[in-house]
């Protein structure tokens, strides 16, 4: 399951507007293949403990508040559950909380878990809640948590004890150095940990952005930064990033649909296509048809003074083959102590394996976005940048990358995403549609296309 923190700076007060944003958030984060969307501490209202306590009647709400109906219909359209922070109204009269509510994929209220553990000024205005907030979502259990909760290290700790998998964080953090602590709270409970960080000025100072996904081993598998647009930070909470070698991609049928390998130069003069490759026949240059109406509808969706360009499409089984073994070699050279299926595993986070690449089906594209008149966009990395050459900053959602390249991941994101392809999260130039990876991806029952000869 892929989830997804969103980042956004609320309108101060403004339940409508913040509901709204929250709204589109939720169809982006479905477009993007999410279940789940998490949001910041307060994050309907704004971290403001002044103007909460000043109007509870205005700022507080229940979860089937008529000004929440946005986020609850995006939830029943989208098939996304989503967790929404907000000044949470008490039972009869009674002081309102730091409420989570956990809606369901059918807008329904899945839980509602007020935060237990109150910050400084926080007491004035709200009570504590008294239960630990726990739900299943698609077999996976998740814990929840609101900012100091945090603090405590036996609120993750019973989370883990109680079976959870991964551990949800709705924050307002002003520090950077609080975000960073989330890798330990990982590490240490074993549990796959999302942070949904405020950002814009509260009560508490100005808060610092950075969301971010950690594994369970503590690593940091994205981020996002600091300020800017809203933001979406996906991560995916099986046990590990599903690599083309494992036997589930493998296992999917392919249902060979019969569409036709065309030219792109030819097809679609639009699309830019790299030159200069040593490929007479040019066959980096063919796609499937469904692919080709896919990234043109993607580059119509692009900001002005953006295109994109396409660098290898169609790749023969053959030359396929070749690479894998080619990169399989190295890494056989630099780590002799490995065994055959490691360096198999290994090699298939950058290559894919012969027997179920997208590439030699026609399905997948490697490509990257340019000015209008073909000049450099700052990516992060080259194309086809290994994890080791990259330092992992060939991934997806790396973190530590700059603001530009970010944003540019961002916009490429969005705007294949909505036109129906799936992103290999080890290569953020690699996105496919049809084959085995799509459907493992989407939950379609079979791939549409299979390896082909052109």
């Amino acid at each position: 399951m892929i989830i997804a923190a969103a980042q956004f700076t609320p309108v101060p007060g403004d339940i409508d507007a913040n509901a709204a944003r929250m709204a589109a958030l939720i169809n982006e984060a479905a477009g993007r293949g999410a279940g789940l969307v998490v949001f910041a501490e307060l994050a309907l209202t704004q971290y403001d403990l002044a103007a909460i306590a000043a109007d509870p009647g205005t700022m507080t709400v229940t979860h089937d508040d008529a000004r929440l109906a946005p986020v609850r219909e995006a939830c029943r359209a989208s098939g996304v559950a989503a967790v929404v922070n907000a000044a949470g109204r008490g039972a009869g009269g009674s002081a309102p909380t730091i409420a989570s509510f956990v809606y369901g994929p059918d807008g329904g209220l899945l839980t509602r878990y007020d935060k237990r553990h109150l910050y400084e000024g926080e007491n004035d205005v709200f009570a504590a809640g008294t239960a630990d907030g726990r739900f299943t979502l698609g077999g996976v259990r998740f814990a929840l948590a609101t900012c100091f909760d945090n603090s405590f290290p036996e609120v993750a700790a019973r989370a883990a004890a109680d079976g959870c998998r991964v551990y949800l964080a709705s924050s307002f953090h002003g520090a950077a150095d609080r975000v960073a602590r989330y890798a330990q709270l990982a590490r240490d409970n074993g549990l796959h940990v999302l942070l949904a960080n405020g950002m814009g000025v509260g009560s508490a100072g100005e808060a610092c952005g950075h969301s971010g996904a950690w594994l369970p081993g503590g690593e940091q598998v994205a981020a996002a930064g600091p300020d800017g647009p809203p933001e979406l930070v996906l991560t995916d909470v099986r046990d590990r990033i599903t690599l083309m070698a494992d036997p589930e991609i493998a296992a999917i049928p392919v249902r060979e649909c019969g569409e036709d390998l065309v030219d792109v130069r030819g097809a679609a003069p639009a699309l830019l296509v790299a030159e200069g490759r040593h490929d007479e026949r040019g066959d980096y240059a063919h796609l499937r048809t469904g692919v080709l109406r896919r990234l043109l509808a993607a580059q119509e969706a692009l900001p002005d003074g953006l295109r994109l360009e396409l660098l290898e499409g169609y790749r023969p089984p053959g030359l396929q083959r070749r690479y894998f073994e080619e990169y399989a070699d190295e890494l056989r050279a630099a780590y002799p102590g490995w065994d055959a299926a490691r360096i198999h595993r290994a090699a298939s986070r950058y290559v894919s394996p012969p027997d179920i690449a997208p590439h030699s089906a026609g399905g997948a594209v490697d490509l990257t976005l340019v000015t209008t008149d073909g000049g450099h966009v700052d990516m992060g990395t080259e194309v086809n940048a290994s994890p080791e050459d990259s330092d992992g900053a060939c991934y997806t959602g790396a973190p530590g990358l700059t603001p530009a390249a970010r944003a540019n991941r961002r916009v490429l994101s969005a705007a294949l995403s909505a036109a129906g392809l799936v992103n290999y999260p080890t290569e953020w130039w690699h996105w496919s549609y049809g084959d085995r990876y799509w459907a493992l991806m989407t939950g379609a029952e079979h791939a549409l296309y299979g390896p082909k000869d052109l």
